[in-house]
């Protein structure tokens, strides 16, 4: 069925623009000639897939040292079971590639800013913006000292070898569709791709920042209304570490400049039109409950970190066993190891941190040849990287990237990519430019036996910060704020920094002995959600940007929780309550006018107020209360907003709610262009009364249900090609819900492992093991996903190769 779907589709698309005379493009790319891409021998045929397909292989390499066999079971999961440790890591390497090969590669590429050589100068922004905020850079860093461990390089090579391997052996009939389309052929992997790739997932986790729409923000609001607007910390905050845990004072004294509050309250503001970035709910729940409170007396670790949902998915599924560790779990296409999952001691996962560890800085060159720059009361030489940057169908493009002490001048007059126009130059400083090796730390938590093997694992991770949660077996729990953080005074880093002179530069990291933590804590469990990691006595500026609500909850829950099973586990990952709702339904319920409302209003409102908080798919109430809010945001704020410059920060949904719960006469609700004093009753009311304006189109279009209304998707990562992609996915969740499911964004990855004597693990991702289209693996998890359904999650031993589970054996050998 999968392989006429595939074909019929392809074949009409072809078709459709045969007919209509018009140049098939993809993302922008000039297409390749229709012949050999409708070729049955070479073209697009080649990729369907039977569903009765048969992956058994007898494979011989020179690079294997030894036997490697790896069995397939029914959901296409390989288990690879090695006679040494260098040898998992190639066929890992082999099967990523196979399976995986154009999403390894479009991501390093986009990554390296290379993508301009696949799909034109359609994407020429994109890649000078890479190369200047340093991915390269970045990446040529980490790899010096990745190759400088042995284990790392060794691990690296022979990942590398794999991939390299398969590569060598792939005809052009067999390349991936992708290929096909956009008319381009598999460059060789590199241990330098790898480190792309994890600086890859540095950007999309670590370099969400601020800086520019907070310095219009401070420019445009006095001092006092600024506070108010951008408080640091919440009142419904409930940290990963529990409030009232004690810390020490710094071991070293943060030398604070005097101008600081004087230059960040001057009127100057940035010239600066809005652009897309990394997403910042990229985020994730993890908790882990020690064995005092289930139901079969083991730890149970959770973990589903929330990011983009795509196809091919993020995700690869696999089993690595050798003589010296066997782990189970998600693997990144691109990057050896098991990354979130567990062994057969301990189990471990990670969310976001959250800190914003990107900055910039105001560099003053002494003239436009940009030699040199005042630092320090004297002109310092600039140095230079030439990037050459190769445009599909056109002359190469050359880009002289300055960099200063402080990193790269990502922004001049030059360039202001999508986000700034001025003649000012800004130089970015991010800790992912730095030296690091996250990958020995995936090889150390893939061994690890106890909790000091945790602790000295978790401390190779640099960037991105994440929450490192983990279980053990012997009974352990544990969570780390694990990461290379800035020590900052308070308020560092919100906004553009003068770089003439150290002042503002990064004084130090904060010492890793000082990084918050909890182990086997008293309440008996470990969490995070992404929330701040520690309440207002932790000494160092931790950043005002963080997501409470997720984290409320799920403390809420597991404070009540005893008896817990796997299944109770499963559903509080599925969960659809809006905590943030019931905290904020109430307000607007209370407030709006009911005798101003026609019939049809009434209608609206009386859901709202039968409403019980569950973001369920068939909702109408909660589409109701999620454009409710919306308006009531914006209708407080937007006369406050008016003649702001932009871009420019605005509220967190919990700064409102905090302040008009404390404050019913809350300043902003006034609105300053009426002669009157509005108040919360009439903002109430005036927003309900504009959102149902847009619910009443939403309900003629058939889509005042949550699901339809939120109308969840995962696309290709090529975007445009339908067939590809997976639409209209009949679930509930949302923000500010365990459940994070938005229209592109949510749960990559849930997982459950209850450390039982002989693990017992549930898992499920949205997408399928295999990158091909045209394969009935492609995207044969979604359905289950949508439902919360788990799949149980098999750590195969070699006694158990008969198992009727087992559908098809690869064998691997030196030759």
């Amino acid at each position: 069925m999968r392989i006429f779907f595939f074909i019929l589709t392809a074949a009409v698309t072809v078709t459709l623009v045969y007919f209509l005379n018009i140049s098939l493009k993809i993302g922008g790319a000039q297409a390749p000639a229709f012949g050999k891409f409708l070729s049955p021998q070479h073209g697009f045929w080649q990729n369907a897939e039977a569903d009765d397909a048969d992956f058994s292989a007898d494979l011989h390499f020179p690079q294997l040292s030894g036997k490697v066999e790896v069995y397939l079971d029914k959901r296409l999961v390989p288990h690879v079971f090695a006679e040494n440790e260098n040898d998992v890591y190639f066929v890992q390497g082999y099967l990523h590639a196979k399976f995986r090969l154009w999403q390894m590669e479009l991501q390093t590429l986009a990554a390296a800013g290379r993508a301009s050589e696949i799909v034109g100068d359609i994407a020429l922004n994109h890649d000078r913006e890479f190369r200047r905020l340093g991915m390269v850079y970045g990446a040529e860093n980490s790899l010096k000292q990745m190759e400088a461990n042995e284990t790392v390089k060794n691990e690296c090579d022979a990942y590398t070898a794999g991939v390299n391997a398969y590569i060598d052996q792939l005809p052009d009939c067999k390349l991936p569709i992708e290929y096909k389309l956009l008319g381009y052929k598999p460059e060789h992997w590199s241990n330098l791709k790898t480190a792309l790739f994890l600086k890859y997932m540095s950007y999309d986790l670590a370099a969400h920042e601020n800086d520019f729409e907070m310095t219009n923000a401070q420019a445009f609001f006095n001092p006092a209304d600024f506070k108010l607007l951008f408080p640091s910390i919440q009142d419904s905050l409930d940290p990963i570490i529990p409030k009232g845990t004690a810390y020490s004072k710094p071991k070293i004294p943060l030398n604070i400049p005097a101008t600081a509050d004087s230059l960040y309250f001057k009127k100057d503001t940035v010239t600066a039109i809005p652009v897309s970035k990394p997403n910042k709910a990229n985020g994730s729940n993890n908790w882990a409950v020690s064995a005092s409170k289930t139901k079969n007396g083991a730890p149970i670790l959770c973990n589903d970190p929330h990011l983009g949902l795509n196809l091919p998915s993020l995700w690869i599924e696999m089993q690595l066993s050798t003589p010296t560790f066997n782990a189970y779990g998600a693997s990144f296409p691109g990057a050896p190891s098991i990354i979130i999952g567990y062994n057969d001691d301990c189990a471990f996962g990670f969310t976001n941190g959250g800190r914003d560890v990107r900055d910039y800085f105001e560099i003053t060159f002494k003239d436009d040849t940009r030699q040199e720059y005042w630092f320090n009361n004297e002109w310092k030489k600039t140095d230079f990287r030439i990037e050459t940057i190769k445009v599909k169908g056109k002359p190469d493009v050359l880009d002289t990237v300055a960099y200063t002490i402080f990193g790269p001048v990502m922004y001049d007059k030059s360039f202001g990519g999508k986000r700034i126009s001025s003649q000012k130059n800004y130089a970015v400083k991010w800790t992912a430019h730095a030296e690091s090796n996250e990958l020995l730390m995936f090889n150390m938590l893939n061994h690890a036996h106890n909790y000091n093997d945790y602790q000295q694992a978790v401390q190779n991770l640099h960037t991105p910060g994440q929450n490192c949660i983990f279980a053990c077996k012997n009974g352990d729990i544990a969570i780390r704020t694990q990461g290379e953080f800035p020590a900052k005074w308070n308020g560092q880093g919100d906004f553009i920094m003068p770089g003439t002179d150290s002042s503002y530069m990064w004084q130090y990291m904060i010492p890793m002995d000082e990084t918050p933590f909890q182990y086997n804590p008293e309440r008996g469990f470990v969490s995070s959600a992404n929330q701040r990691p520690a309440d207002s006595a932790y000494p160092y500026y931790l950043g005002r940007d963080y997501p409470s609500p997720r984290g409320f909850y799920i403390n809420r829950k597991l404070a009540s929780m005893n008896n817990i099973t796997p299944q109770d586990m499963e559903d509080l990952q599925t969960n659809n309550y809006n905590v943030f709702g019931e905290m904020a339904a109430p307000v607007l319920i209370k407030n709006i006018n009911i005798q101003a409302l026609n019939a049809d209003e009434k209608s609206f409102y009386d859901l709202l107020k039968d409403w019980n908080f569950y973001n369920e798919k068939d909702s109408k109430a909660a589409t109701v209360f999620v454009v409710t809010w919306q308006h009531f945001l914006d209708t407080v704020y937007a006369d406050e907003y008016k003649n702001a410059p932009q871009p420019i920060a605005y509220p967190m949904n919990s700064t409102l709610l905090e302040a008009v719960l404390k404050d019913t006469a809350y300043k902003f609700l006034d609105d300053i262009n009426t002669a009157t004093k509005e108040s919360l009753a009439d903002m109430a009311t005036i927003a309900f009364k504009t959102a149902v304006k847009e619910l009443v189109i939403a309900r003629a279009e058939g889509k005042l249900e949550w699901s339809k209304y939120k109308d969840t998707h995962v696309n290709h990562l090529l975007k445009k090609i339908a067939p590809f992609n997976r639409e209209h996915l009949d679930i509930g969740g949302g923000t500010n819900v365990i459940n994070a499911t938005t229209s592109d964004h949510g749960p990559s990855w849930r997982m459950v492992v209850s450390l039982t004597e002989k693990t017992e693990a549930y898992g499920v991702y949205p997408g399928g093991q295999s990158g091909n289209p045209g394969s009935k693996y492609y995207d044969n998890f979604i359905n289950d996903w949508v439902q919360g359904k788990y799949y149980t999650l098999w750590m195969m031993t070699k006694s158990e190769t008969r198992d009727p589970k087992v559908k098809w054996k690869m064998t691997f050998s030196k030759g």
